[in-house]
Parts: C-alpha cells; sequence; structure tokens
C-alpha cells in the first residue's frame, strides 16, 4: 500500500500546475517557414558578371521551403548578392540538379573563421544535366 511520502503515490496524486512552462528565448522567432537540419551539397555561385566569380560547393546546415543556411570560408557573399544554386549537387553524369536563383540575406562572421551565410530561394532555374562522357574535348 503507497504511503504519502511514496514517489509513485506522489505522481500519481500530483495536481497538473496551471503555469506556462518558461522559454528562455532571447528574441522572438521571425521566420515564417520551419527549418530542417539536412545536409545537403550545394553548388554556389555569383549570377552578377559584374561581381568577382568564385564557385564554392557547401553542405547546408538548415533548409526551409524559401532558404538555406550554410557555412562557407568565401569572403565574396555579401548582402543583396544574387545567387545561382545547384542542390542537391552531384557531379554524377546520371543526376538531375536543379538550379535556382537565390539572394544573400544573411551574413555571420563566426568565430572560427568562417561565415554564417543565409540565402533565399527567389525561383526556380530549371533542371541542370550533368552528362559526360568521359575524357576528351567538347565540341
Amino acid at each position: 500500500m503507497a504511503t504519502q511520502h511514496d514517489p509513485l503515490h506522489e505522481l500519481m496524486t500530483k495536481k497538473p500546475t496551471t503555469e506556462a512552462p518558461l522559454k528562455q528565448t532571447s528574441s522572438p522567432e521571425r521566420r515564417g517557414k520551419r527549418r530542417c537540419k539536412i545536409t545537403q551539397l550545394m553548388r554556389i555561385r555569383p549570377s552578377d558578371p559584374k561581381k568577382p566569380h568564385f564557385e564554392d560547393l557547401r553542405g547546408s546546415v538548415s533548409v526551409s521551403r524559401s532558404g538555406v543556411y550554410f557555412q562557407s570560408s568565401e569572403p565574396g557573399y555579401e548582402v543583396g548578392l544574387r545567387l545561382f544554386v545547384t542542390m542537391p549537387y552531384s557531379n554524377d553524369p546520371a543526376s538531375l540538379n536543379r538550379e535556382y536563383l537565390a539572394e544573400v540575406v544573411r551574413r555571420d562572421a563566426l568565430p572560427t573563421g568562417m561565415f554564417g551565410i543565409g540565402i533565399k530561394i527567389l525561383m526556380e532555374m530549371g533542371i541542370q544535366h550533368s552528362y559526360n562522357f568521359g575524357g576528351g574535348t567538347p565540341f
């Protein structure tokens, strides 16, 4: 038989509290879409021919329907820069890669010396084929 000091009895007779659990957030959530922590390989390059060219192969840190966050050591990213983003990216000859037009909306300097880059997907450009029929020069 359970006594008043029995832990099982206390659990079973404990009344629910009406207090809301405390949230430990420093600022309100501003994202409109939920994010998934997915690592997906991407190929990223500037779409503006007037900007210095770079090609960055990176894995995503988190992804939503309209944006991606990743880390990069490439210093050429700046807020407002338009990008061509191929994701998921594969150089397999039979792969069908989707390319998107995106814009940098966030650039954080990280303590590791890298940058945290947030991009917003603006539109899908289409499927990019990566045909490769072996060595040799293109026609």
